[in-house]
């Protein structure tokens, strides 16, 4: 009797290693899931808001109030900021590439060496921005803001080495 229970205890336990290395091999095959979504700002007051150097892509912020909010350095790629309010924000160097800032308010916004590139801001309000060293390369901007920009740019954009006048096609 002992002879066929040591035979049974050794058999369960070999097909549990099997389990058990079935599962892990499983585990490690599978697709592993995103870490996390992107976040979803939209029409929130955040006045004031701490973002510098965050991992804000894809980030959504729709129709948000972002006034006096840090932004510096923050990676914006992708971004949607329709009809954010962005009145005396700091995006000192911010990653704004490809993002969304159709209807947004840019007032004595700091966008000082920030990357624009391929960003669509046609319907923006841009007035008493600071854009010395920003890259606006790609970005559709109306002619009355085109003209606006293009008397007070100044400097190159130290990521990609654009100059400001050249990035907004200014002559």
């Amino acid at each position: 009797m002992a002879a066929p229970l040591r035979s049974l205890v050794s058999g369960l336990v070999t097909w549990m290693g099997c389990g058990l290395l079935a599962l892990l091999l499983l585990l490690l095959l599978l697709p592993a899931a995103p870490a996390s979504a992107a976040m979803d700002y939209a029409k929130q007051v955040l006045i004031g808001a701490d973002f510098h150097d965050a991992d804000l892509r894809g980030v959504t912020f729709n129709l948000t109030n972002l006034r006096d909010a840090n932004l510096s350095g923050a990676d914006m790629r992708n971004a949607s900021l329709f009809g954010a309010k962005l009145q005396d924000a700091n995006m000192h160097g911010v990653d704004l590439r490809e993002a969304t800032l159709d209807s947004a308010v840019l007032e004595g916004t700091d966008l000082r060496e920030a990357v624009l590139e391929d960003a669509f801001a046609f319907n923006t309000k841009f007035a008493d921005v600071a854009i010395d060293g920003a890259d606006f390369t790609n970005v559709p901007l109306r002619g009355d803001v085109l003209t606006s920009l293009c008397a007070i740019a100044s400097g190159t954009n130290p990521v990609t080495g654009r100059s400001t006048r050249e990035s907004l096609g200014c002559s």
